[in-house]
């Protein structure tokens, strides 16, 4: 009889091990998911962005002296190899110099071009929710990875701790990576 409580006993052990298990990796699983899915997001409308600011700057490249070209260093960002935040941060200056461009050029009444500037700051509300979902997922991530026995879970299955949006890595030495 002791001996089948003892096995009993064990048997309870394992399987409510094994109900944790399956809820921890499911779990893990599920963060992976919400951060792809607010990467593939990000990544969507910053190409959007790049192609309504290109848009933009012909259009205003009609308008300026024909020997200068701002733009330039903008429209070279599709073909390097930047990271998703680098390239949000070179988008932002982009619009904000076409902001200036048109009030320089007099266009603030240029309705093609009011139209495009809306739809950039449109995609930029789009973009600041997908980063603070990336952020607040990533953060959950790690917290999980980070703690005993989850960390055992996700060292099983390669879940690795995750950068934010911006890059930073609150666990390396380097304290001056905040950028403005």
């Amino acid at each position: 009889m002791l001996w089948i409580t003892i096995i009993l006993i064990i048997i309870i052990i394992l399987g409510l091990g094994g109900i944790y298990y399956i809820i921890t990796f499911n779990k893990l699983n599920d963060i992976k998911t919400k951060v792809d899915e607010a990467e593939s997001i990000i990544d969507e409308n910053l190409r959007v962005k790049y192609d309504t600011l290109i848009r933009i700057s012909n259009t205003l490249k009609k308008n300026m002296d024909k020997d200068k070209n701002y733009f330039k260093e903008y429209e070279k960002l599709s073909s390097m190899n930047i990271s998703n935040f680098d390239m949000d941060r070179k988008l932002n200056e982009g619009f904000t110099l076409i902001l200036k461009m048109q009030e320089d050029l007099n266009l603030e009444k240029d309705e093609e071009l009011n139209i495009e500037i809306e739809k950039i700051k449109r995609i930029d509300e789009k973009l600041t929710a997908a980063k603070n979902y990336y952020n607040k997922n990533t953060s959950n991530g790690n917290a999980i990875i980070r703690r005993f026995p989850t960390n055992v879970i996700a060292r099983i299955h390669k879940f690795k701790v995750k950068l934010f949006f911006d890059g930073k890595d609150m666990d390396d030495e380097i304290i001056d990576d905040f950028k403005i």
